[in-house]
């Protein structure tokens, strides 16, 4: 498997979740008796950055697991920024993902929170200039631009340092 940046919303879910607390709960609403009688809510908190996610929309607590694991990654990809070397970028991971400069990935695939906190770190390091960014990560800037719009926090976040770093916000 391709290699992406050293973050936690990069590391393979058992690494992860060693450092993580995991609470099942019972939550109401549709799904019947076997919902509201088993606990098949999750959440799962990141004990090192106070961070969390949770999911309780499915009967099964394996797949609400599965889908608070996933949330907790992209929270921490928009949430808690890796800083890295401009020279190691692109990673592994991100240029497997390049068909012809644009970037291809699905918001649902399990790459995506490790692709998204790879560019996050490109734009903390690059002064949040979407241009300079796209650029070392071999993309073109209308791609990241689309890629970060996949996540509406990670686009918000990106126009609030843009804002206090005297730049235009994006739309």
């Amino acid at each position: 498997m391709p290699q992406g940046i050293d973050h936690p919303a990069a590391w393979p879910a058992a690494e992860l979740l060693k450092r993580c607390e995991i609470k099942r709960l019972r939550r109401g609403g549709p799904g019947g008796q076997h919902r509201n009688k088993v606990e098949t809510a999750v959440v799962i908190h990141d004990t090192p950055t106070g961070k969390r996610a949770e999911a309780n929309e499915k009967r099964s607590q394996e797949a609400n697991r599965q889908a608070a694991l996933f949330r907790l990654r992209v929270v921490l990809a928009v949430e808690a920024p890796a800083t890295i070397e401009l020279s190691s970028l692109p990673s592994e991971l991100w240029r497997s993902r390049l068909r012809s400069g644009k970037l291809s990935i699905n918001p649902t695939h399990d790459d995506f929170p490790s692709l998204l906190a790879e560019a996050i770190a490109a734009l903390h390091a690059t002064g949040w200039e979407v241009a300079a960014a796209a650029e070392q990560l071999q993309c073109s800037t209308s791609q990241m631009i689309k890629f970060l719009k996949n996540e509406p926090a990670a686009f918000s976040m990106l126009n609030q340092h843009r804002t206090k770093a005297g730049l235009k916000p994006l739309k």
